[in-house]
């Protein structure tokens, strides 16, 4: 009945939009890249949200992608405050399990992947002082890039323009948090460039949570004539020793928030990146044809110290307690585009390939000597891992009849896993193991046109989501090898959906969706700093989503994203009654919510103002209640959290000057930032600041 009503008020709502819709002028067309194809935004059959970067301009540094995903409906961006495990993002409920890093979220940068060919991602290289715009898609056509797509988050470094422009700015805040930009951004005959260089320092909101960072990032473009482009992207991050202050338990949480437990003191427990990479695209545009070409290839390293007790290292299978990665990584993409006619109709279809893969020398040692912790002790774990993935996609675009258009794609993935172990012992046998998936993704979605200022659009996808290789390292059986008996998580994904334009400047959305999955995945085991992992059956993630941006008049500007998601287990699975979790035990119902993600959550930012003058903005971003664990044990409370930001820019001569004040969690609420779902210990929680103070300055010559 629920849902009757809900499809009811879409269609009341829709009929006096098309009505009016019909006496207004067709709108100019703002092509995106997010499905590869020349649609304009307003007549894509799908839900994607383009959000220009201006961070300085509401006083915010520019250090976490959070930063610029206000009001950004369908996505959870929770900052941790703990730099050694990056931010939490999901879309839609899909990648909340995630411990750290990203996963079930396809990411890129310049359209270069920021995801591995296992479904693993990270945010902590992206420059968001380069950025020109963040491009959002959810629902069925993320399915179009391939393995773990429950969305797509992609970021585009700003171009150089004809006016050559330097900035330096510098912000700092509560904590001894501290961030130094510098950027250059032009052009020079055929050539735009855009270059920055960053420093971020904090001690940290909680104990033993002191972070560093220092990145770069380069975006040369060249324009070679005759329709011909080369764009070259650098990024680099070097990210020394970050403190790891770990989750507390909830009484921990209510008694001190900025406490850290007594085990990320007694280890240390900390985190190291360095991280370089290279990109290029090549493109070739014609009057009817296009070609593009993109490869890049990289390398990253991390070592990181966990606090995982000696005893429990005593197992000849254990792993040992500091990890340390290294290793290359690397793909290419080919893409040819037509545009033309069908029975006197336009018509766009792309076929393309990509190949991406990861070579990683994984070791593992105890992180103790003796009676001292923390430290490198002997080696636990020596395996050559590598993963790489094969795809062909194809889409077409075709708009069939005046009011109608068709979008159509599919896909065919690989992915590869191998394990190659060089530590065999008489305790300890050969570990090394392969698994192969595969799966073939189709998409469609069809778009009508009521009118100019309205879009009406119903779309069909399927998707899969391979287990990564942290997911997959370890047995819930106790025995060694991979988890080669785990299937990828397989979802249907449909979409409702509505645009109405009012004016140029103004838009607003609605968007139905439903993600039924089989093969969910979830905890098999976790204790001693190891989780294991198994399917367990069916889910089902659905609800309701409501977007307004633009301008509302007298100079105010207005972004809104509300998310209603109801996500849940649909077959009934066990779990551990107890953490740390050794055996499951206890019968987890068919209906219990999937951990980590709320109900309803949301953000918007209202602001008013130019760039010189005064300006100032409101921020809200509310939270519901998070389960914390597959059993629904407990939840991190729901809380609304206030930002308020104040800035002056001015003219001096060539110069210009910006300076900004921001409060953050104005009424300092005492609030769970974000979750570590199915922790083993039991600590779940990881607090987010109380009020907070950011000033800022930035010159631009």
């Amino acid at each position: 009945m629920g849902k009757r009503r809900t499809w009811t008020a879409i269609a009341v709502a829709g009929w006096p939009l098309a009505l009016a819709a019909q006496t207004v002028t067709e709108l100019p067309p703002v092509p995106v890249q997010a499905v590869r194809l020349d649609i304009p935004t307003f007549d894509l059959p799908a839900a994607l949200s383009r959000v220009p970067v201006a961070t300085s301009a509401s006083g915010k540094p520019g250090v976490n992608l959070s930063e610029a995903l206000v009001g950004v409906p369908g996505v959870l961006a929770r900052d941790r405050q703990n730099y050694a495990q990056d931010e939490q993002l999901s879309i839609r409920g899909f990648g909340a399990r995630a411990s750290f890093g990203v996963r079930g979220v396809r990411l890129y940068v310049d359209g270069i992947p920021a995801t591995m060919p296992d479904g693993q991602g990270q945010l902590s290289h992206i420059a968001l002082a380069a950025a020109d715009r963040v491009e959002v898609l959810r629902g069925p056509f993320s399915a179009l890039y391939g393995n773990s797509s429950g969305g797509v988050v992609q970021v585009w470094t700003a171009a150089g323009g004809p006016v050559p422009v330097r900035t330096l700015e510098a912000f700092a805040g509560a904590d001894v948090s501290w961030h130094l930009g510098a950027g250059a951004r032009g052009m020079t005959g055929p050539l735009d460039y855009n270059v920055t260089l960053g420093h971020f320092r904090t001690d940290g909101y909680r104990a033993h949570s002191r972070a560093q960072r220092t990145s770069g990032n380069a975006r040369l473009g060249f324009d070679l004539g005759n329709g011909r482009t080369l764009t070259v992207v650098l990024d680099t991050l070097a990210q020394p020793w970050t403190q790891d202050p770990l989750g507390l338990t909830r009484a921990q949480w209510r008694a001190d928030p900025r406490h850290s437990v007594d085990a990320a003191t007694a280890f240390d427990t900390r985190k190291r990146v360095q991280q370089q990479q290279l990109g290029a695209t090549w493109r070739a545009e014609g009057e009817h044809d296009g070609v593009r070409l993109m490869g890049y290839a990289g390398q990253r390293a991390v070592d990181q110290v966990l606090s995982i007790p000696p005893v429990a290292q005593q197992s000849p299978l254990s792993a040992g307690g500091v990890i340390d990665l290294a290793g290359g990584y690397g793909g290419a993409d080919a893409r040819w585009t037509h545009r033309g006619q069908a029975l006197g109709r336009p018509l766009e279809a792309v076929l393309g390939t990509s190949w991406d893969a990861q070579d990683q020398h994984r070791r593992g040692y105890e992180n103790f000597v003796g009676d001292t912790l923390g430290v490198t002790g002997a080696l636990r774990r020596d395996e050559r891992d590598r993963v790489q993935a094969f795809d062909q996609y194809a889409q077409l675009y075709w708009h069939l009849a005046e009011r109608w258009s068709l979008l159509l794609g599919a896909r065919h993935s690989e992915v590869a896993f191998r394990a190659r172990d060089r530590y065999v012992t008489t305790a300890n046998p050969d570990d090394s193991g392969r698994v192969r998936y595969r799966a073939t993704t189709p998409v469609a979605g069809l778009d009508y046109r009521p009118g100019a200022h309205l879009r009406l659009y119903a779309s069909y996808g399927e998707g899969f989501e391979t287990p990564t290789f942290n997911e997959l390292g370890y047995r819930n059986d106790g025995g060694a090898g991979l988890a080669l008996d785990l299937a990828p998580v397989r979802s249907r994904n449909g979409e409702l959906g509505l645009k109405w334009q009012p004016h140029d400047e103004l838009g607003v959305e609605l968007a139905l969706f439903r993600a039924d999955s089989r093969d969910e995945l979830a905890v098999a085991s976790s204790h001693d700093g190891r989780s294991t992992y198994r399917n367990v059956g069916r889910s089902r993630r659905q609800g309701a989503e409501l977007s307004v941006d633009g301008e509302l008049g007298a100079g105010w500007r207005l972004r809104l994203g509300l998310t209603w998601l109801d996500a849940r287990f649909r077959s009934g699975f066990l779990a551990c009654a107890d953490t740390p979790c050794l055996v499951p035990d206890l019968m987890v119902p068919a209906g219990t919510r999937i951990p980590g993600v709320p109900r309803r959550y949301g953000s918007l930012r209202l602001e008013r103002g130019s760039e010189l003058g005064w300006r100032g903005g409101l921020e809200l971003e509310g939270v519901g209640a998070v389960p914390v664990d597959d059993r629904n044990s407990a939840t991190a409370p729901g809380y609304l959290r206030t930002g308020l930001d104040l800035g002056y820019g001015l003219a001096l001569g060539d110069t210009r000057l910006h300076v900004s004040a921001r409060v953050d969690n104005l009424f300092d609420r005492h609030i769970v930032g974000s979750v570590i779902v199915n922790d083993g210990n039991g600590r779940y929680y990881e607090p987010a600041p109380g009020r907070s103070v950011t000033v800022g300055i930035r010159l631009e010559l």
